[in-house]
Formats: structure tokens, sequence, C-alpha cells
């Protein structure tokens, strides 16, 4: 079986060698611990995308601190409707009730980014807004720089031969690999091109793309379903408590989608290898029901 993995931000101190071992390393102990088919071979691809970034840069955006960075007026607004997304009504209500000095965001973060902050933890204890804020940021960042999203889906595409079965993306990966599938250009290329995804099978773990605000700056108006080619079979595994997801799956926006919670854990519920080992991913790999 030959797989492609396409990883998140964060990965620039690593190499594509290193990801192919963790990724097939947590694959197999899924695989062996939860399926029939404990020996069965893997051939995994892990195009290294974060390699197109600036040298020593570890992320999308500013190479300081994003935590520190201050914001664009593009960039708090897309932040804010993202955060707005995930909260409800009893958060922001709380939020309002709290002076701003609770949170202790940086000072160049406004108020109203401020507020929003206190109402996601107050969702999601333990510090996660100021991840969701860092990863939102990132998404933006690849959605809004066409030169780079073209260059990473690029890259990825050419790992994806006419023999490769199953594509998974984790975090930002999932919004590329996504972007991949529905790319109207690879989809028009024939096997002897470049090769164009021909997979059957789409896991997604840990995916922001559940979150309208991010579905939008995709060109996905509110209402319209994510679909993929009628051929290809999408799993997205998500845990509950992962901030990424703002908690949810995709089942409610996404078309033939199959939904699947898992708990990594509350010391990183986002981790890759904790979804990569996880028993929907084991089962979907195999060719089985998640």
């Amino acid at each position: 079986m030959e797989i492609v993995g396409v990883h998140g931000i964060g990965q620039s101190r690593t190499s594509g060698e290193q990801l192919t071992r963790d990724w097939g390393r947590a694959l197999g102990r899924g695989i062996k611990e939860f399926t029939e088919r404990p020996n069965r071979p893997l051939m995994l691809r892990m195009p290294h995308w974060t390699s197109l970034l600036a040298k020593g840069m570890d992320r999308l955006g500013p190479q300081n601190d994003l935590y520190d960075a201050s914001m664009t007026s593009a960039e708090e607004q897309f932040v804010a409707e993202a955060l707005g997304d995930v909260v409800g009504p009893q958060d922001l209500a709380y939020a309002e009730e709290q002076p701003l000095a609770v949170l202790g965001p940086p000072k160049l973060w406004s108020p109203r980014i401020t507020r929003l902050l206190m109402a996601y933890d107050h969702r999601f204890p333990g510090g996660g807004g100021r991840f969701f804020v860092q990863r939102m940021r990132e998404v933006r960042s690849y959605l809004t720089e066409p030169n780079l999203a073209v260059k990473v889906r690029a890259l990825v595409r050419d790992h994806v031969t006419p023999t490769t079965s199953v594509v998974i993306g984790h975090s930002l990966g999932s919004v590329i690999a996504y972007d991949l599938f529905r790319d109207k250009d690879a989809a028009a290329r024939t096997p002897g091109d470049v090769p164009a995804p021909a997979a059957h099978t789409l896991i997604t773990c840990g995916s922001p793309l559940g979150i309208p605000s991010v579905r939008r700056l995709m060109k996905i108006e509110d209402g319209d379903h994510l679909r993929l080619p009628e051929h290809v079979r999408w799993i997205n595994v998500y845990d509950p408590d992962d901030v990424v997801t703002g908690g949810a799956g995709l089942r409610r926006v996404a078309l033939g989608l199959v939904d699947a919670a898992v708990r990594n854990g509350m010391g990183d519920p986002h981790s890759a290898v904790r979804y990569l080992r996880s028993e929907p991913v084991a089962r979907a790999v195999a060719g089985g029901r998640p």
C-alpha cells in the first residue's frame, strides 16, 4: 500500500526522512494493535513542504513569535471570525464579565481578540486559545499567499503517484490535502503528466476545515458542502479536546464523510503521532471501516 502524508506547520527543524520514520512507526503501531493485517507492507511518502519556507522559519507568517506579533487588520478580522465560529453565547457572556487583565495575552493584541480568547478558553480550559490563534494565522497565511500555496500543492502532488491509495493530512496538512483533491488543474492532468491525485481514501486528522471562516477563505460559501471526487472515501478523525478542530468533526459540512472521534489525551490532543496510531486511522489505512 502506498500512502502520502501531508504534515502540518512547525516541521522546519526536522526532515522528510524523520517525519517518514515518525509517521510510519505511528501508523504501524496502530495497524498492529487494531487491525487483522499487522504485517501489511506500507510505503509512506512524506513531502517536506515546510522546506519551501524561509530558512529557519518554523511557522507561516512573521518570523518572530506569533504569540507576541501584532496582527494586521485583515488578520485580526479573520482570527476574530474564527474564534467567534467556535465559541458559544454563554462563553461570550462569561468573557464580557471578566477584566481584560485576567487572560494576559500579548499587549499588541486588541481587546476584541482578548475577549474572544477568554471566551475560547472558557469553552476549552487549559490555555488553548493562544494555540488556536497561532494555527489560524498559519492557515490564513497559506490560503492568502497564492504563490506559496501553489508551490506547496505542487510539491505534495509530485509525491502522489498513480499507485498512491491513501492520502493523510494533519492540521494545516488536511487543508492542503483537501485543496489538492479539489485542484482543477490537478484533476485535469493525465497519468502521463505530473501525477494527479488518484487515491481512493483521504484521511484528515485534527482539521480546521470545520470552521466556517476557514472555508470562506477557501471560497466555499456558507451552506455549501466540502466535496471530493466520487471515488474518494473520506474519513475525518478528531479529538473533542483538540482546539484546532473547535472540538467538532466535519460531518455537517462535508458530503459522504465519516467522522470518527478519538481521545488523544490531555497532554497534546492535536498530536499528529497520537492521531496516526489511533484505531480509526489504522482501520481506514487497512481498508476497513474506521
